[in-house]
């Protein structure tokens, strides 16, 4: 099955609802982008304002109109709250790949096991609905809590770029790149319903 940019795309389970990311959820995504500017320390997106979260939501609806990103917000049913964003992009029909990223959660979510429940509908439904070969995650190299998470779920890291992306302070951020194959997929599965 082809990924569809139009499709309103609903995961979830006991524990988080992911919806497609629209203009109203600014002020939700407010409330938790600004509780800790540090969310966004490794992030190539600088989000320290009400303005730049507008921005952040704008940019990333165009990028779903481009047919480049399709961004989700995040719910925590546990604790009945907004609870962050993730994605999916850089989606490849043809070559049965896409990229998970553009996660970031409100401190009172890290660590709370939310972030695996997200990690598993979305790879569940890149393998499983759309029956996609390859799904990659990559993160800054000075990033050791997101490393740790990725191959804590199965990732298998490939390779560092060097001097891959300008972040926002100017500097030259060395990428990580990580892998989940379509034939490792039952494993970390299980490994994530564990």
């Amino acid at each position: 099955m082809d990924f569809d940019f139009t499709q309103q795309i609903i995961l979830e389970d006991e524990r988080v609802q992911l919806t497609p990311m629209k203009r109203e959820d600014v002020e939700e995504l407010k409330n938790v982008a600004l509780q800790d500017p540090s969310i966004f320390r490794y992030s190539l997106s600088q989000i320290t304002d009400a303005l730049s979260v507008q921005h952040y939501v704008e940019n990333a609806l165009a990028e779903r109109e481009n047919k480049f990103r399709y961004p989700f917000v995040l719910f925590d049913k546990q604790q009945n709250k907004f609870a962050g964003s993730t994605s999916m992009a850089a989606i490849s029909n043809k070559d049965k790949r896409l990229e998970i990223g553009w996660t970031w959660l409100g401190p009172s979510f890290q660590r709370s096991g939310l972030n695996r429940h997200c990690k598993y509908l979305l790879l569940q439904y890149a393998f499983e609905q759309l029956e996609f070969e390859r799904v990659e995650l990559k993160t800054d190299e000075r990033n050791m809590q997101s490393r740790t998470a990725i191959a804590n779920i199965g990732g298998q890291q490939e390779g560092i770029f060097r001097s891959h992306s300008l972040m926002p302070d100017g500097h030259r951020r060395n990428t990580v790149y990580f892998s989940i194959l379509k034939n490792e997929w039952p494993l970390v599965k299980q490994k994530l319903i564990r």
